[in-house]
């Protein structure tokens, strides 16, 4: 449509960044040109600037480039069933779902509430550091709700800053939209072109800031009474395929959402009347269920129990799952290219994701102990015991020895009150982290000869310490036994694998490898051996379009192809 010939002023307007004790304030940026109107896709003033704007690497200000293998960030939502106000704590939960996905990031975590009264109030509370510390007993009492989500973040898409904090809150012409992202866009520049060249303003480099002010884009086939979300949301997918989970919250509703290929996790849970049954593999129609409380969205399944949820089921891979106070119910499915299989990411087996959750019909500590038996078919060695790197190590640590016969056998004490050493931006406060994190049980160390478990291998940095530490100890041997592949390739889909040049397994083969670690010997898992053991108990087939993973980390094959710019 044309517009009006003379320039139509831009009414974007930066609000205040919200701080641990701005809980009721949940506009971070207004821009009442809301695309609905047509003639604001090529009239607003801030088009003019657009040719001053350098739109800067994707990688630009990174504070995790250094850090090695890392995820970004995991995601969390929950909704209250019935009748208004809930039963069910919707902050609480979310906070401790999100004190379960832990893991997946520790930087920055957000949580953003709605009461399901008003369109643009939400409640919300964001900052620096971990779960247990930004969300105290003042501010959950504020984050009143009947529907939520919440954001624990690691940065691979924006510096580690409180203005990048998730999830993203925007206030439309229709009403308040937040947002919580777990993945990394691989059209991002030619998105964020689109999006600023519609004249929507953008603060940050963040992804998730991006996929926010995209769905206020006014969809191709036009609306017509008020905004098609859904649609929005099926034209957001289709401008990116790939790489995302999303949460997208409403005045009273949430959308669970995942992209085409499935490559990063998300997951459906059921909140249960106390004292009924958690049965795994119960199942849960969609639409009104009188036995729920409520439900549950998340990166992974492994805080459920602890929230009294049951795990339901994955959500699909292209799926748009509406959630509302009536129960779920499936809005629509974006399907891929057919001549694509789904691209879930083999490394949350591998690495990422707790033991306890379950993806593809399978426990996650189900995969790493096959793992594990792989390794032992592939690589043995005559050893005294088996034992691991805790924690991501152990699983297949006992999938070896059960394989191979030789008893398992601790060697290696863990600091519990020091952080996972990957997930710090810093190389020398990771490589600091290595020496006080762990102790040699000696008693079990010396004389022996050990086969030694580690989920992976990155730069180097961590493993060759560990190995010291064991033959001051007394160990007679020590062989390195890796449960993956060796990586080689970077990712450009949420996993902070940055360089080709960093990565170890391209300087050195094994045997040069084992060598610059003080090993006797070293050796990784295949890419076959890692596919079969995922495979082995999986409930989900290839054949159905299901149950494909992305390797790249490994081959170099990607399921999106590669980026359109490579600077990063």
């Amino acid at each position: 449509m044309d517009g009006p010939a003379g320039p139509t002023p831009c009414k974007l307007r930066n609000g205040r960044n919200e701080t641990q004790d701005d809980l009721t304030t949940p506009i971070e940026r207004l821009c009442t040109n809301d695309t609905s109107n047509d003639s604001f896709q090529t009239n607003c003033q801030c088009e003019k600037i657009q040719s001053e704007v350098k739109i800067r690497s994707k990688r630009y200000g990174r504070g995790a480039v250094e850090s090695g293998l890392t995820h970004e960030c995991g995601v969390f939502g929950a909704i209250g069933t019935g009748e208004w106000p809930t039963q069910v704590d919707v902050a609480q939960v979310i906070c401790l779902g999100l004190v379960a996905l832990q893991h997946r990031g520790q930087e920055s975590a957000g949580i953003v509430t709605s009461e399901g009264k008003s369109a643009r109030t939400f409640n919300a509370h964001k900052g620096m550091g971990l779960i247990n510390n930004i969300f105290n007993d003042e501010a959950m009492k504020k984050l009143k709700g009947n529907l939520g989500i919440g954001h624990t973040r690691y940065s691979t898409s924006a510096a580690s800053e409180e203005v990048n904090c998730q999830p993203f809150v925007v206030h439309t012409a229709h009403g308040a939209l937040a947002v919580a992202h777990n993945g990394e866009l691989v059209n991002c520049s030619s998105l964020r072109k689109m999006v600023l060249g519609r004249g929507v303003g953008l603060s940050t480099h963040s992804d998730s800031e991006l996929i926010t002010q995209a769905l206020c884009l006014n969809p191709p086939e036009g609306e017509t009474n008020g905004p098609d979300w859904p649609a929005r949301i099926n034209n957001l997918m289709r401008l990116a395929p790939l790489s995302y989970s999303l949460v997208i919250m409403l005045k009273d509703k949430i959308y669970a959402v995942r992209d085409p290929y499935g490559n990063r996790p998300l997951c459906l849970g059921k909140i249960l009347p106390l004292g009924s049954s958690f049965l795994m593999n119960g199942t849960a129609k969609n639409g009104v269920d009188d036995k729920a409380e409520g439900w549950v969205v998340s990166s992974e399944s492994c805080g459920f129990l602890s929230i009294g949820a049951r795990y339901v089921r994955e959500v699909l891979p292209g799926e748009i799952v509406e959630m509302s106070r009536r129960g779920i119910r499936t809005v629509a499915i974006v399907e891929r290219p057919a001549d694509k299989q789904q691209a879930f990411c083999i490394f949350e087996y591998v690495y990422f994701a707790r033991a306890d959750s379950i993806f593809e019909g399978q426990m996650v500590y189900s995969a790493r102990l096959q793992c594990g038996r792989m390794l032992a078919r592939e690589s043995p060695v005559d050893a005294d015991i088996v034992s691991s790197v805790p924690e991501s190590g152990t699983a297949a640590a006992h999938g070896y020895a059960r394989q191979s016969g030789i008893p398992f056998m601790e060697v290696l004490c863990k600091n519990r009150y020091v952080g996972r050493t990957f997930i710090q931006p810093s190389t020398r406060l990771r490589q600091l982290g290595v020496a006080k994190k762990f102790g040699a049980l000696s008693e079990n160390v010396k004389g022996k000869r050990i086969v030694l478990i580690d989920d992976s291998i990155v730069r180097g940095n961590t493993i060759g310490p560990i190995i010291k530490l064991l033959r001051d100890a007394g160990a007679a041997e020590v062989h390195i036994r890796i449960a993956s592949p060796p990586l080689k390739y970077p990712c450009y889909m949420g996993i902070n694998i940055p360089t080709t040049e960093e990565l170890i397994a391209n300087k050195m083969d094994s045997y040069k490898l084992a060598e610059h670690v003080g090993a006797d010997s070293l050796e990784y898992l295949s890419v076959e051996g890692l596919v079969s053991a995922v495979h082995y108990n999986m409930k989900t087939s290839p054949s159905d379009g299901l149950g494909g993973h992305c390797t790249a980390c490994l081959t170099g094959e990607y399921p999106g192809g590669l980026p359109e710019d490579i600077d990063w």
